[in-house]
């Protein structure tokens, strides 16, 4: 992988998020989880180059966030929805992912966790994080659609600087 200086940076992160998927991960060499995230998005927060992603506290890659103060985004490609399909419908406390999806992990020179198959790796710091409260809907049908019966918790949003930008050679 190369850094790339962010201005450099030419994805259409709406797809890039919302059809692509990626992967969230936190943790150390020693014990990490990910999962799949299809919500999020970048932009400029307090002069920083900033994403945001949501996290429900249900899920195991929460503890991981929580504990650490920096987080890793990768994108690998449409072709590797098998891969996120596992991420997001299966735990870590109870599934080996790296195992059952055959994910190649590194670790980056800032001790942070991503994998050989992405594309692109957003190396993240956390600035800002905050629960969604239903209080605070202004469109009222957006809590039935997305937190209705079963289907989970309010999610805790993330702002995090962007502080490298890797791109596959």
């Amino acid at each position: 992988m190369k850094e790339l200086n962010i201005s450099e940076l030419r994805d259409n992160m709406f797809d890039a998020i919302s059809k692509e998927w990626m992967l969230v991960t936190a943790g150390t060499p020693d014990k990490f989880n990910m999962m799949t995230a299809s919500w999020g998005g970048v932009g400029v927060l307090w002069a920083k180059p900033v994403a945001f992603i949501f996290i429900r506290p249900e899920r195991y890659t929460y503890e991981f966030i929580e504990k650490n103060d920096k987080l890793t985004l990768s994108f690998l490609g449409e072709e590797h929805k098998d891969v996120h399909k596992v991420c997001g419908l299966k735990s870590g406390r109870d599934t080996d992912k790296v195992a059952e999806t055959g994910l190649k992990p590194y670790t980056t020179p800032d001790g942070n966790i991503a994998y050989e198959q992405a594309r692109m790796v957003l190396e993240c710091k956390k600035l800002y994080a905050d629960m969604i409260d239903p209080e605070h809907f202004i469109d009222k049908s957006l809590t039935d659609r997305w937190y209705g019966e079963g289907k989970g918790g309010f999610h805790k949003m993330y702002v995090v600087e962007i502080e490298h930008v890797w791109v596959k050679e």
